[in-house]
């Protein structure tokens, strides 16, 4: 098992795992948990990288220049080793840059640094995408962190709920059986176009995905308890997923879409996908922040 990363301050600790630069606990001044039990019997993963892919691709590959290279769900990043290139007892950075392996499934050199720092109350992580090639980089890119649901504050789980920053539209992008995105729309369950009470029945159809989402930062807990507050100002897209009967919520920040049922073009022009010049950086970030 590899040995997990700690930072601290006296509002908040978290543990990543190198594996994938993957946040595994946020725990709070009392040592309580704020994330996922990831119980195997559910989900066992925590808070996966998703690069540089989001979800499922047609046909399990994508296409560049003409060549197919395989593509696993959510993309590679997620499975490899990255290094520690700067650490102090309130945060740390990872990298992981391209190689042979990468290259397998993904023909560009690039750079992915994660960087994770407490600042009081809040966990802001940080990625950062460098091209160091003299041609244009393509990538999508997402967060995909999983919240103790209930959280340990007392509430009943069915008394936990999400609330949008914004008013949210009224339809929702459709997950077909195969991960794909489906020509048909869903109605959005959200009550008042902010509110999102949360109950199993909900994710028995895989995600809930706003494509595009309005909201900047959305609230999560049950009235009257702390809550989280999960900030995404850089992201175009949200998902919302569990499984049904498990004990997390994901509140996923997405840079990137799954390919809509039916897609065969070039990797460039599949939805979401963005480009970073030669010798630039695109930057994305989230934070979460308990308030109590």
């Amino acid at each position: 098992m590899t040995d997990l990363i700690h930072i601290a301050n006296t509002h908040l600790s978290a543990a990543i795992n190198p594996l994938g630069a993957e946040l595994t606990h946020l725990r709070d001044a009392s040592g309580a948990e704020l994330m996922t039990d990831a119980d195997p019997a559910f989900w066992p993963r925590h808070a996966p990288i998703l690069f540089p892919v989001i979800g499922m691709t047609g046909g399990g590959t994508i296409r560049v220049d003409g060549t197919d290279y395989p593509m696993p769900k959510h993309g590679f990043a997620r499975d490899r080793g990255f290094a520690v290139v700067e650490q102090g007892d309130d945060h740390v950075t990872f990298a992981l840059a391209d190689d042979a392996g990468t290259r397998a499934h993904y023909p560009f050199a690039f750079r992915l640094e994660i960087a994770f720092r407490l600042d009081a109350a809040t966990l802001a992580i940080e990625a950062r995408l460098v091209n160091p090639a003299d041609v244009p980089l393509l990538a999508q890119f997402g967060f995909h962190p999983a919240f103790a649901w209930p959280l340990p504050y007392g509430a009943a789980r069915a008394d936990h709920r999400i609330v949008f920053d914004r008013d949210e539209p009224a339809c929702l992008a459709e997950i077909t059986a195969d991960g794909l995105i489906a020509a048909e729309t869903r109605d959005s369950p959200l009550r008042d176009g902010r509110t999102l009470a949360l109950a199993d029945a909900l994710f028995e159809h895989d995600a809930l995905v706003w494509d595009p989402v309005a909201s900047g930062s959305v609230a999560y807990g049950a009235d009257g308890g702390p809550h989280l507050r999960i900030a995404f100002p850089e992201t175009p897209r949200l998902g919302i997923w569990t499984k049904p009967g498990a004990a997390f919520i994901c509140v996923e920040p997405w840079h990137g879409l799954a390919d809509p049922v039916g897609f065969a073009g070039e990797y460039r022009d599949k939805p979401g996908v963005f480009a970073v010049a030669p010798g630039e950086t695109k930057t994305i970030g989230m934070s979460v922040t308990l308030v109590a």
